[in-house]
């Protein structure tokens, strides 16, 4: 299994080179085109995806080298190889279809979601902290691609959507952060995509994020104040 997690990782963050210049839905795959929707972070916002990546290689490097036979890894492994392998293939489907992606996006989340609840205590830098940035961007994202299905299909209007969907991520990360108490990048994830549609919504919006952005600080503090505790 450490050796999986290894090849899928290489996989997933190798995908970037199979569709090197997306940059996001393309505004006319949807009925309503997205040219400027208030639910998507600013584009400055998706370079976390390197850290993430980058994260991740070095921590299945480090379960290769390190910790191939540790009890305490081995729970995380199984529902983070199935998150890898679907991200795996998320790209191209993302310039096939937005529908498709938004699905896979979600299968992509639930199984890293339970991966970081299962990662190991110990060896946060290597295990807990990569798999909770991750998770946490993962659940931004995902959430942001049901708003964009929504607004994109014309079933909800921009505003109430991104409205809808700010607070969707918002309760969903209070939720896994107060249920971790560790793992504080999880929360920093979604701060970070707050952040960003802050810096591009309107108005109200960007209010709206703000106040997220408090909330959903409140569990990730508490969670860098326990960890470093423990150490």
């Amino acid at each position: 299994m450490p050796y999986l997690i290894l090849l899928l990782t290489l996989a997933f963050a190798g995908s970037t080179l199979w569709v090197p210049d997306f940059g996001g839905f393309n505004p006319d795959q949807f009925p309503v085109p997205q040219n400027d929707p208030a639910v998507q972070p600013a584009g400055y916002a998706f370079a976390i995806w390197g850290v993430i990546y980058l994260w991740l290689l070095v921590s299945a490097v480090f379960g290769v080298l390190r910790r191939r036979d540790a009890p305490d890894w081995r729970d995380m492994r199984g529902p983070l190889a199935i998150s890898l392998a679907v991200g795996a293939i998320w790209l191209p489907a993302a310039v096939l279809s937005p529908v498709l992606a938004t699905l896979l996006i979600w299968a992509m989340l639930i199984p890293a979601l339970i991966a970081l609840i299962r990662s190991p205590v110990h060896d946060a830098g290597w295990a807990s902290l990569p798999v909770g940035l991750y998770a946490g961007w993962l659940s931004a994202a995902s959430c942001v691609a049901i708003g964009l299905l929504l607004a994109g299909y014309g079933l909800l209007a921009e505003i109430p959507t991104a409205v809808i969907m700010i607070v969707a991520a918002t309760a969903l990360a209070t939720v896994i952060q107060n249920r971790l108490r560790r793992a504080p990048t999880y929360g920093v994830a979604v701060i970070w995509a707050l952040v960003g549609i802050c810096v591009a919504a309107p108005t109200l919006v960007a209010v709206l994020a703000a106040i997220a952005i408090m909330v959903v600080a409140v569990p990730t503090v508490r969670a860098a104040r326990g960890m470093t505790q423990r150490l």
